[in-house]
């Protein structure tokens, strides 16, 4: 492999950067989000911030289309009629916030979606749970979907803030699934677009980030399988345990920084 044509990889990172692409896929075929945090975190341990935010929206882009479709098409159709509303703010607050990642810190951001998400995840493990009424409304949606988006153009992370809401609704496995995968798969193509435009992904980004899909997809496979077959009560708990490690990890990265 030529790797003057691949910005800042040696053969060193490139194995490292497999093996987190193939973990973030694991994490994310298991419980259905947290492959953003997983890479940026890790690929943020040996390129720059700004590159890892490069490199992940390719995988992002590609596992999240697999996991929006794997019920067919009317079926994800149906979830993003039902959510258009999130999907709206989102999609604005993304291209948004994506043209601050030059020029505004991020670590403030982080903790105002940390601090919560920590503590609600944090209550529900310990038997105190929030539950939101099955339609939560116009201004929860907008809300939600305003927060993720912002955060999602700002850091390449906008899943939190909505497995919080899923997971309020007390959402079925399978559903919450495929909600998860439409809401992020559009938000990784609105990303994909905001970042052409922001100058992050770019000719000599790019190609890495789509060498990453693979080893992403192996992991999401490897996911499925193994979520396939537990039960709600332990898909639940899952995701509370993975939400309170993302709402620590972004609290971590908003005091000392990616």
């Amino acid at each position: 492999m030529d790797f003057t044509l691949l910005q800042g990889v040696t053969p060193g990172v490139l194995l490292f950067s497999f093996a987190v692409a193939v973990l973030a896929g694991l994490v994310k075929g298991l419980v259905g989000f947290a492959m953003p945090m997983v890479l940026i975190s890790g690929l943020g341990s040996v390129v720059s911030p700004e590159l890892a935010l490069a490199w992940l929206i390719f995988p992002t882009l590609g596992t999240y289309g697999w996991q929006a479709l794997r019920q067919g098409v009317v079926a994800a159709w149906s979830s993003m009629l039902r959510l258009r509303v999130c999907l709206s703010a989102g999609l604005v607050f993304l291209i948004i916030g994506a043209q601050f990642v030059r020029i505004l810190p991020g670590p403030i951001m982080l903790l105002i979606i940390g601090v919560p998400i920590t503590i609600y995840a944090s209550a529900m493990l310990l038997g105190k749970p929030l539950k939101l009424p099955p339609n939560p409304g116009v201004k929860t949606e907008v809300g939600v979907g305003t927060l993720a988006g912002f955060l999602g153009g700002l850091s390449g992370v906008w899943g939190p803030p909505t497995v919080a809401l899923l997971t309020a609704l007390n959402t079925e496995k399978t559903e919450q699934m495929r909600v998860q995968g439409v809401i992020y798969g559009l938000g990784a193509v609105a990303l994909v677009g905001a970042h052409i435009g922001s100058g992050v992904l770019n000719i000599k980004t790019a190609p890495f980030s789509a060498i990453l899909v693979l080893p992403a997809l192996a992991g999401l496979w490897l996911g499925f399988r193994i979520q396939d077959r537990i039960d709600q009560t332990t898909f639940r708990r899952l995701t509370l345990i993975v939400l309170l490690i993302a709402g620590l990890n972004l609290i971590r990265r908003g005091l000392v920084g990616f």
